[in-house]
């Protein structure tokens, strides 16, 4: 119900804007709103084209692993962990292995493998779903642990800076100097999303059979990103990717062998699971160009850059530092378009320079936030739900507060 007000509010506030304009005298604002919304619904198609291929394979090799026992022995391995963070899971349940997975592919920053787990984790969640149109309290959980965006190492970042740096002829410049700050504004992002959900569904976390796997798993990131931050930014990089790639392949791997010593038909096996791959990846067009025709309104209107006026404002009328401004636009975009606050990243590193503040805190801020919209239309779209209860402003919730400490976090850092 929530979404259904954002994504009507997202329309009509377009059309005023429109409006008021088009009376002062643009005639060009309404060509500009029906430009805006037939690109963002071929934008639509081809991000979901795009999803079919990648939903195809992984469901595929998901499939194996669910007939050759794998993704049981998973989920029964993280059941006394996960089953105190999803009450609702039975201990067991496949959507406790395909939770482990989709975590860890997004903490090794694997963007590809990450989605289509995550669609599959909603498909297993789904199964238990007693009222299909609207979400499951572990659907939200999921989806709200996913929004908070933890990875590791933000290797697309670092790239991007170390190739601006070299344009700009920066000398011994360290592209992965926001590693660690990004890496504390996530976590920061992850226990908002856990606590504030837990608090809504009533979740007591303070057990010991919960805490003491997050602490060594904290511990273990913690190592691996320490050892990461003390090599240089392009060995880093090389070394995040042989890592992650490693354990996605491994486990391929390891599903496929595992299947042919049960004398599971592994590739019948596959073929099943990448059938019902293309399926949720056609099944999530209608929402997701919903989505993103609600926000190229939005934008395409200038209420975001009104909006962005109008901060800017306050914070100059509270005697506030301002000096964070240039790239409070990334955090903002963010939750609605991930390639739109990329492209405001890019463009405030090359305006304010890549080693400068605003640079430094752009990246901060694009390397430890989610796009909340996207993820909730892709999501939640791929298994038909309408009523999304509470997702969506514990969602937003999470990214206020990533927003806030990616700014605290970079002050302390960078200035």
């Amino acid at each position: 119900m929530v979404l259904n007000y954002v994504w009507l509010g997202l329309f009509v506030s377009a059309f005023v804007a429109a409006l008021v304009q088009a009376l002062l005298g643009d005639a060009s604002v309404f060509p500009r709103l029906m430009a805006a919304l037939f690109d963002s619904a071929k934008t639509g198609f081809e991000i979901a084209l795009g999803l079919t291929g990648m939903m195809a394979l992984w469901l595929g090799f998901m499939k194996v692993g669910e007939r050759a026992g794998m993704i049981g022995a998973l989920a029964r391995a993280v059941s006394p962990a996960l089953r105190h963070v999803f009450p609702g899971v039975p201990a067991g349940h496949p959507a406790q292995g395909a939770i482990t997975m989709n975590l860890s592919a997004n903490m090794l920053g694997l963007d590809n493998a990450a989605t289509p787990l995550g669609l599959k984790v909603m498909q297993d969640l789904q199964t238990l779903n007693p009222q299909p149109a609207a979400a499951t309290n572990a659907q939200i959980m999921f989806l709200a642990l996913n929004n908070a965006g933890l990875t590791l190492i933000p290797t697309s970042i670092i790239a991007i800076r170390q190739t601006l740096a070299v344009k700009q002829n920066l000398a011994g410049f360290n592209a992965a100097d926001i590693f660690v700050p990004a890496l504390l504004v996530t976590a920061v992002t992850l226990t908002c999303a856990l606590v504030t959900v837990s608090l809504v569904q009533r979740i007591p976390l303070l057990r010991a059979a919960l805490l003491a796997p997050l602490a060594l798993l904290a511990t273990l990131a913690s190592a691996l990103a320490w050892w990461l931050g003390s090599l240089p930014a392009s060995e880093a990089a090389l070394w995040m990717g042989l890592i992650g790639s490693g354990v996605i392949v491994s486990v391929i791997v390891l599903f496929l062998l595992t299947g042919a010593l049960r004398r599971v038909n592994v590739y019948d096996a596959f073929i099943d699971g990448a059938k019902e791959g293309f399926g949720v990846a056609i099944g999530i067009i209608p929402y997701l160009v919903a989505m993103l025709a609600a926000v190229a309104a939005f934008r395409a209107a200038g209420l975001m850059d009104a909006l962005l006026h109008a901060i800017a404002w306050a914070v100059a009328a509270l005697g506030l530092p301002t000096d964070f401004l240039p790239a409070l636009p990334v955090g903002l975009m963010k939750p609605l378009s991930g390639s739109g606050a990329r492209a405001l990243m890019v463009d405030v590193m090359q305006t304010y320079g890549v080693n400068s503040f605003p640079g430094k805190l752009a990246a901060i801020i694009q390397g430890s936030t989610e796009t909340t919209f996207y993820v909730l239309a892709v999501y939640f779209g791929s298994v038909g739900i309408k009523n999304t209860r509470h997702a969506l402003p514990c969602a937003l919730l999470t990214d206020a507060v990533g927003l806030v400490a990616a700014i605290v976090v970079g002050y302390l850092f960078f200035h």
